[in-house]
């Protein structure tokens, strides 16, 4: 078996999961709280062109980051007093966040820089570069021979374990968080009671418009964090048409996967991310097994999974009972 392309596989499954994990999170954080958040897609996409623009015009990263946080924050408080204040329909909010933001971002992309609906390339300082960790190999200074040569824990650290962004590091202890956020303290019981019986919560004096607000919040940031990873830590860095491409849906479908739960969710990610590295791999079926596949079918994969896990194939799903529906506090 060739090892190599193997690793390497494994190196982008991590890279591609780790935005859909982001978003997957965010939308467990926000529906836990009983708002169905379809516009996890318009975040992510605000996000990564507002990180690219503010760091190719000032050459920060940091805040380039930083100004993709504000964003998807605005676009979350839209989604939450049109759900939550208005007591709107969440799902239309969120389906008007994604139009708003595919729209917005192109027109303000070409006004900004007028290369069609993109930003500059982002150069070293405007992008997050990989984080060497201690006793990792730079693997780029070794002849593809050197390193069949090398002990395979050793390539399996130094090119899968290390080499990533630190968004990509900050996902894997985001996942451990939630669950200890939501299990084990008193704000994550109240924001899954918020879900299942707000007005039970009502009953006990604490505010649900409170919780769901700062569900819709967290579920803001996580979004920016997903975004920025697309456009500021990856080798190509920058801004691109409809970059996100589907995510925020394949997100929203991991979470159903994972039945709204923060482990099974690294998992169903890890699944996704799995499908869309074979997209930039098509030669690994021909190294592998000696089949070729036709690229259009690798590239549909992830949303082929997509429509079979929402077609409820994986088992039943149930979701927060108060889910999508607006809380009215009795008088």
């Amino acid at each position: 078996m060739d090892w190599t392309t193997v690793i390497l596989l494994l190196d982008s499954t991590i890279r591609t999961a780790t935005p859909l994990l982001l978003a997957c999170l965010a939308g467990l954080f926000s529906e836990r709280a009983g708002i169905f958040d379809i516009g996890l897609e318009g975040k992510m996409l605000v996000a990564a062109f507002l990180s690219a623009a503010f760091a190719s015009v000032t050459g920060s990263v940091w805040l380039g980051l930083l100004m993709g946080v504000a964003g998807s924050l605005v676009l979350s408080a839209i989604h939450g007093l049109a759900s939550i204040t208005f007591r709107g329909n969440q799902l239309i909010s969120g389906v008007a966040i994604n139009f708003l933001a595919a729209g917005l971002t192109v027109v303000v992309a070409q006004d900004w820089f007028a290369e069609g609906g993109r930003t500059p390339q982002l150069g070293d300082g405007e992008r997050f570069s990989g984080i060497v960790l201690p006793g990792a190999l730079d693997l780029r200074t070794f002849t593809i021979a050197e390193q069949r040569d090398l002990p395979l824990l050793q390539r399996f650290y130094s090119d899968v374990i290390s080499g990533h962004s630190i968004l990509v590091y900050l996902a894997a202890l985001v996942v451990p968080l939630t669950w200890w956020v939501l299990y084990r303290t008193r704000f994550g019981l109240r924001l899954r009671a918020v879900g299942e019986n707000p007005a039970a919560v009502d009953t006990a004096g604490i505010s649900v418009t409170r919780l769901r607000f700062a569900a819709v919040g967290i579920a803001g940031v996580l979004c920016a964090l997903a975004g920025a990873q697309l456009a500021v830590a990856e080798p190509a860095a920058g801004f691109t048409r409809d970059m996100t491409a589907g995510r925020g849906y394949i997100a929203l479908a991991a979470l159903i996967f994972a039945k709204w739960r923060p482990y099974p969710a690294l998992g169903a990610c890890l699944l996704f991310g799995f499908f869309q590295a074979l997209e930039a791999r098509p030669d690994l079926f021909v190294t592998l097994f000696n089949l070729r596949v036709p690229s259009a079918l690798l590239s549909a994969l992830p949303y082929i999974l997509t429509v079979i896990i929402l077609a409820g194939f994986v088992g039943r799903a149930i979701p927060p009972r108060a889910g999508g529906e607006p809380y009215v506090k009795e008088r």
